[in-house]
Order: structure tokens, then C-alpha cells, then sequence
């Protein structure tokens, strides 16, 4: 009862429904007005009456898709109807935008009349880039699909037949490998013989299945050749050439059993009566043709999916549709065809195949997964999706030539794509590739570290870095060996037995002699006693370019030794701390956010000046606020004199800086409030922001990561002697490949002894 009221909750609460129209235009101004309508409008209409392909230019067609159903077979409830399947439809468009940025208008036709939803979608063609039709039932879903496909130049694609058909495929070949069989070899039953079990059948052949090794069956059973009773022209070409006549009979013996029908179509003795390891797709919604509790049951060598979240192997539609769009829309494709989705299947099996992020398990409640019997289909909530799906449709539209605008660059493609899900990742992309151009010796103190080890294996893949990993060499290699990582060429440094370990040794003794440490302390705390000392003593003997550490300790704990050996840069006062702060428009800079308590206005100057550097070097021009709780001298206090000082201390130093202060934080970011303020210098809103001390930096950026929703990029340490960088507890493996990127270009610019 629960459920049901907070699925109510959900649709009814606010904004009703789940969708609204959201211009991408301004219209704040009378001009913005006569651009969005008349007179402006009328230019693009006149070049796309010239060029018909110009729509695609100045309208939103290439990037609209029509969800199309008249409700007659709404999820597994029946034929409710168009109106009482909108609620669907309006969740299929959340789905589209979510996952692949694709726009949506739902469309529920009150007919049941097939011809007369053809001639409603081939009326709308002008409107979309493509038609997915959604929740229409058999056999009418085929026959409207096969006109349209015939009669119109945008894709479309009935979801309910082929996306069940191209998520369950892909897991079907995992399925097979795991369990050592071959897919031409595998005798196969389908249990359904409606739009998803059609179209399952039809991409399980295509993909190696023998025909004479399938049995469809139906509520009257199977569908063999002769067969009067229940048949359509559908059903026919699935007729086989057998004696089995019922279920029970055809699961006999069979390798795999697909339903698409009913719960508990299946039972326990079916199960017991297949060939070895046993597989078994349970697809019928909402409740599966047997729970994976009563086929574990039955047998211990079943591999099960089902249709169900909170049951391993999920088949998930939506690991198909939006992608699927995305790349037939990137190239204009004129359909989707067989070669589109055999490529799908394959982008989506290799996938699962590959090391899951640390995002997707915390997606999913910290739950670790690796391919196996429980996860041989891709999460949806798997970012990398995207990036692999709709590229192979991309590539598969071109090589069968229904692709209207090709892709030149798929690498640059992919980067595209990666952008679209969020400003960070365009972002981080840009600092990847600058890093991949120039690669550094990166060291590690805690190379054992299951994560640091794992960020390891991309960065020499991606050529991102050359990781050193310190610590004791057997233990790496094994726990290597643990997570099938493969890294022959990559140089691990034992502290104890490393060649360079008295050079180390005597070097710290002389840093530090003076402060309480004797040689024999400096040769245990370079051996034995602290990895930090011995990755930031690499990096100051030349042995390494850059460290990254902190994964297993606290801040001050990875600094400290940081300091010791590598100490601040000279003639600066301080070191200081930096995050970016990544926002779906853009992203600022804010310092000190991690180092200096209570700064002087040196200090802050420096904090300016060196923020202002670390934003060049991300390829940010920056434009420097100093904040305060004050306007250009509205209040006087100790505090804002601080800020007015550090401000012309800059100016001095830096007089072709964009600086200004002291202000307050929203004249800073908002350009009605700062226009305000004629005198000053600074004409837009700054993207630096420098605080006046660690308190307000370090609750701000805080703030704004859990409750503004901004991405946190770093710490970034600003000022050290040699490039050293610092990681959080509980950082993933990707935010540990982003923070080794920006170390390896922050190497790339320190300059050479």
C-alpha cells in the first residue's frame, strides 16, 4: 500500500505529472521577443523552406522524439487505453532526457485502428527526428511498424519488440559464455508469442541461433507446423517442425528459456528438466514466469534475469531506447535496422565485460559488481552506456549506409557525448586530454590501495600517466593478480629495498636535522614508517614528476610530509587550497578552501594570483572576485581592510589581472548587481572567487557540492615548491583518475630545475 501511495505522491506533488517545455532561448526583452516570434521567426523559415534539411539547424527536430501509443498494452496491465497510459509515456520522455538528453513530446491517439495511428505518425514526420512507438498490441504493433518503416525518412522504433529483444540478447551471450556454450549449438524455447517474444526470437537467430533449434510457444502451447487454432501470419514463421506440444515438454532438455509471458508460466519441475547449467529469462512484468528464489531452488547452476530492479540481471529497456535514439539522431539516420541493433547487443555484452565504476556501485546502495552468473547485463545507472551504445549505432547507421550526416571524428564524438552528461565531465575531458599530450611519472605512496590500483590501469590505458606505486611489491602484484589488473610495465617501488632509499634518506636528514630528526629517524621514516615522505622525496630527487596521495588518511596527514620535504614555493608566505566547482553553466574557482586558516592580506594576495594561474592552466580565463561581507567600502572593519589590501597588493603585482573587491559574494556572480557598480573594472561576473579566510571558503564549497548540486573538483594545492596533490577519503576511482590529470598538468607546467 505504500508503494501505491507514494507512486501517487510522486505523479501528483507540484508540477503535475513529470515533464514541462523549457525554452533554451532567452525572452526576458522586448528584442529577445521579436526574435523567439515576429519578425525574427520568419527568416529561419524561409531558409527551411529553401533547404528542408535546415530544420535540423534551427529547430529542435533533431533532437525531438514522439512517444507514440494508443494504451492497448500498457506494461503488463492491459489495455487501459491512451489516456490512462500517459503516465507512462510521460515517464518513457523522462527516460529519453535522463539518460541520452534526447527531448520528448508524448503522443496518446485514442484509436485502435492501425491505420489510423500510421497516418497520425506519417502527419507528424515534419515534427520529429523519430518515432518511438510505445505500447501497442500484438499483431497490430507489426503491422504498423513495417508501414511506417516503409513509408517515412526518420527512425522508428517499436520499443516493446526490440529493445526487450536487444537488452535480453546481450545478455544472452554472456549468459553463454560463462557457462561455455556455443550460441549455434544451444537449444532455445520462448514462452510468449506477442511483440517481445517476436522480435527475440527474430535477433537470437540473427545473432547464431538455428531456427530449427527454437520452439515458440503461446497460451494454447506450441507453435508448430500445421498448427490451425490461435495462428497468425506472425506466429507462422516461428512454426517448428516438432512433437512437442506443450511447455513442459519443449523445457525439456533445453539449454535456454525465454519468457515473455505470465507469472508463474514456469515451474520448478520445468526447470529441473532442462540441459546443464540452465538459462533462464523471466521477463513478464510485474512479476516474473519464476522468481530467481524458486529457480536457485531448483537448481544451483541456473543463471536467471528478470525484468525486476531488485533482482540481479535486470532487463532493462532502458539500457536500449535512449542510446539507440541518441545515435541514429547524431547521424540523421533514416531508420534503425538489423545492423544497428546487433550492434547494440555487442556494445552492450562487451560492456558488461569491463570493470564497473565506483559510481555505478554507489548507484546502487555501494553494491560491488563484476561479470558473472548475477551481472552479465549493464546497469542503467552506468554513465559509460551512452558512451558505448550510441556510438556503435552511430558507426553501424554509417557502414549500412542509412546515415544521413556521418561522423568524421568518433573519437571527438564520444568526447561530445561524454560532455552532454554533465559540465564536469566536458571539463575533466579537456584536462585529460591536455595530460594524455604529455604524459608524467606519477607516484603513489599508496599503491596497494584497491582504488589507487584500479585508477592506475586507466591511466596507463588512457595514457593519461605513468604510475610509480610504492609500497611492498608482493602484496601489489597479488592484489593485481585479485582484480585481473594488467600492468607488466609499470614501476613499483619498495621502500625497503628501493636503490635511491639512502639518497632519500640522507637528504631528509639534512631537511630535517634541525628539527629533531637524526639520520637513523630519517632512514626508518624513508624505509619503514611513512610512504608520504618517500612519493614526495621522489618527486624532489627527480625521480618522479608529481604525487597523489591521501586515500587512506587524513588531510593533514598526507600534507604534512608534503611540506617537510617539498615545502612552498620560494618567495611565496603560504600554501594554499583550491576547488573547482563544476555547475551545469559553468564553473568557478573558489580558494582557500583547505589550507590557511586565518590569511594575511599577503596571503590573500597570493591566494589570488595563484587561483588566477591554476585557471589558466585549466584553460578558464579568469575574472577574480575577493570577497566579503562588504561592497567597496560599505562597511569598515578589520576584516574588509584585510580584503581592500590584498586587493591592491594584486593590483601591484598583477595589474592585467580581471581583480576587484572587496564585495559581497552574489555582486560577484550576479551581473544585474555588479553593473550597479559603474567604477569597477571588472564587466562580468568573476569565476574565481577568493575568500577572506578558511571558515567561509570551507563551508561555501561545502555548501554548495551537497546542496547546490555543484560538482567538487579537487583538493588542488596551490604554491608547493614541486607539484604535489592531495586526494579525500572516500574518493572513487574516477575522482582519483581526475585528480591525477590535473597533477600531471600542473607537472606539466612546474618549471625544471
Amino acid at each position: 500500500m505504500a508503494k501505491i501511495k507514494d507512486a501517487l505522491e510522486y505523479h501528483s506533488s507540484g508540477r503535475k505529472g513529470k515533464i514541462e517545455v523549457i525554452s533554451t532561448k532567452p525572452c526576458q526583452t522586448a528584442a529577445d521577443l521579436s526574435l523567439a516570434y515576429s519578425p525574427g521567426v520568419a527568416e529561419p523559415c524561409l531558409a527551411i523552406q529553401k533547404n528542408p534539411d535546415d530544420a535540423y539547424r534551427y529547430t529542435a527536430k533533431g533532437n525531438l522524439v514522439a512517444v507514440v501509443s494508443n494504451g492497448t498494452a500498457v506494461l503488463g496491465l492491459g489495455n487501459l487505453g491512451a489516456l490512462a497510459g500517459k503516465p507512462v509515456m510521460e515517464g518513457k520522455g523522462v527516460l529519453f532526457k535522463r539518460f541520452a538528453d534526447i527531448d520528448v513530446f508524448d503522443i496518446e491517439l485514442d484509436t485502435e485502428n492501425p491505420d489510423e495511428i500510421i497516418k497520425a505518425c506519417q502527419l507528424l514526420e515534419p515534427t520529429f527526428g523519430g518515432i518511438n512507438l510505445e505500447d501497442i498490441k500484438a499483431p497490430e504493433c507489426f503491422y504498423i511498424e513495417e508501414e511506417l518503416k516503409k513509408t517515412m525518412k526518420i527512425p522508428v522504433f517499436h520499443d516493446d519488440q526490440h529493445g526487450t529483444a536487444i537488452i535480453s540478447s546481450a545478455a544472452l551471450i554472456n549468459a553463454l559464455e560463462l557457462v561455455g556454450k556455443k550460441i549455434e549449438d544451444i537449444r532455445i524455447v520462448v514462452n510468449g508469442a506477442g511483440a517481445s517474444a517476436n522480435s527475440c526470437a527474430k535477433l537470437a537467430i540473427a545473432l547464431g541461433v538455428k531456427p530449427n533449434n527454437m520452439i515458440m510457444c503461446d497460451t494454447k502451447g506450441v507453435i508448430y507446423k500445421g498448427r490451425i487454432e490461435g495462428m497468425n501470419r506472425y506466429k507462422e514463421q516461428f512454426a517448428a517442425d516438432t512433437q512437442f506440444r506443450t511447455l513442459e515438454e519443449a523445457a525439456k532438455g533445453a539449454d535456454v528459456l525465454f519468457g515473455l509471458s505470465a507469472k508463474g508460466a514456469f515451474t520448478i519441475d520445468m526447470i529441473r528438466s532442462m540441459a546443464p547449467n540452465p538459462i533462464i529469462f523471466a521477463m513478464a512484468n510485474p512479476d516474473p514466469e519464476i522468481s530467481p528464489e524458486e529457480a536457485h531452488t531448483a537448481r544451483a547452476d541456473v543463471i536467471i534475469a528478470t525484468g525486476r530492479s531488485d533482482y540481479p540481471n535486470q532487463v532493462n529497456n532502458v539500457l536500449g531506447f535512449p542510446f539507440i535514439f541518441r545515435g541514429a539522431l547524431d547521424v540523421r539516420a533514416t531508420c534503425i535496422n538489423e545492423d544497428m541493433k546487433l550492434a547494440a547487443v555487442k556494445a552492450l555484452a562487451k560492456l558488461a565485460r569491463e570493470e564497473v565504476p565506483d559510481s555505478v556501485s554507489k548507484a546502487y546502495g555501494n553494491v560491488k559488481f563484476s561479470f558473472g552468473r548475477d551481472y552479465i547485463i549493464p546497469k542503467p545507472f552506468d554513465p559509460r552506456v551512452l558512451l558505448h551504445v550510441a556510438p556503435a549505432i552511430a558507426q553501424a547507421a554509417m557502414d549500412s549506409g542509412v546515415a544521413r550526416q556521418p561522423i568524421e571524428d568518433m573519437e571527438k564524438y564520444i568526447e561530445h557525448l561524454e560532455s552532454s552528461q554533465g559540465k564536469s565531465k566536458e571539463i575533466m575531458r579537456t584536462i585529460i586530454n591536455k595530460a594524455k599530450c604529455d604524459p608524467k611519472r606519477l607516484a603513489f605512496p599508496e599503491g596497494d590501495n584497491e582504488k589507487i590500483l584500479r585508477a592506475a590501469q586507466i591511466l596507463v590505458d588512457e595514457g593519461i600517466a605513468h604510475p610509480i606505486l610504492i609500497g611492498n611489491r608482493l602484496k601489489i602484484i597479488q592484489k593485481m593478480e585479485e582484480l585481473n589488473i594488467e600492468l607488466p610495465d609499470v614501476h613499483i617501488v619498495e621502500p625497503d629495498d628501493y636503490e635511491r632509499s639512502e639518497d632519500y634518506a640522507q637528504e631528509l636528514y639534512g631537511l630535517r636535522q634541525r628539527k629533531g630528526v637524526t639520520l637513523s629517524e630519517a632512514r626508518r621514516i624513508i624505509r619503514r614508517k611513512s610512504r608520504n615522505h618517500f612519493g614526495a622525496m621522489m618527486v624532489r630527487m627527480g625521480d618522479a614528476d608529481t604525487m597523489l596521495s591521501g586515500i587512506d588518511a587524513h588531510y593533514p596527514e598526507t600534507i604534512r610530509p608534503a611540506l617537510e620535504v617539498i615545502g612552498k614555493r620560494e618567495g611565496l608566505n603560504s600554501v594554499h587550497g583550491l576547488y573547482m566547482m563544476v555547475f551545469k553553466k559553468g564553473v568557478y574557482f573558489l580558494a582557500d578552501t583547505t589550507v590557511t586558516i586565518d590569511p594575511t592580506p599577503a596571503e590573500l594576495a597570493e591566494t589570488a594570483i595563484l587561483a588566477a594561474d591554476t585557471a589558466r592552466i585549466l584553460d578558464v580565463e579568469p575574472s577574480v572576485a575577493m570577497l566579503s561581507f562588504s561592497n567597496f567600502g560599505s562597511v569598515k572593519s578589520p576584516q574588509t581592510a584585510k580584503v581592500i589590501k590584498a586587493v591592491e597588493i594584486v593590483k601591484e603585482r598583477c595589474p592585467e589581472l580581471k581583480i576587484d573587491g572587496e564585495m559581497q559574494a552574489d555582486t560577484a556572480v550576479v551581473s544585474e548587481i555588479l553593473e550597479g557598480f559603474t567604477f569597477s573594472k571588472m564587466k562580468s561576473p568573476a569565476n574565481v572567487l577568493i575568500f577572506p579566510d578558511l571558515n567561509s571558503g570551507n563551508i561555501c564549497y561545502k555548501l554548495l557540492h551537497r546542496l547546490g548540486g555543484a560538482d567538487a573538483i579537487g583538493p588542488i594545492l596551490m604554491g608547493m615548491n614541486k607539484p604535489i596533490h592531495v586526494l579525500q577519503r572516500g574518493d572513487d576511482v574516477n575522482d582519483i583518475v581526475n585528480m591525477a590529470a590535473i597533477a600531471v598538468v600542473d607537472a606539466q607546467y612546474s618549471p625544471a630545475d
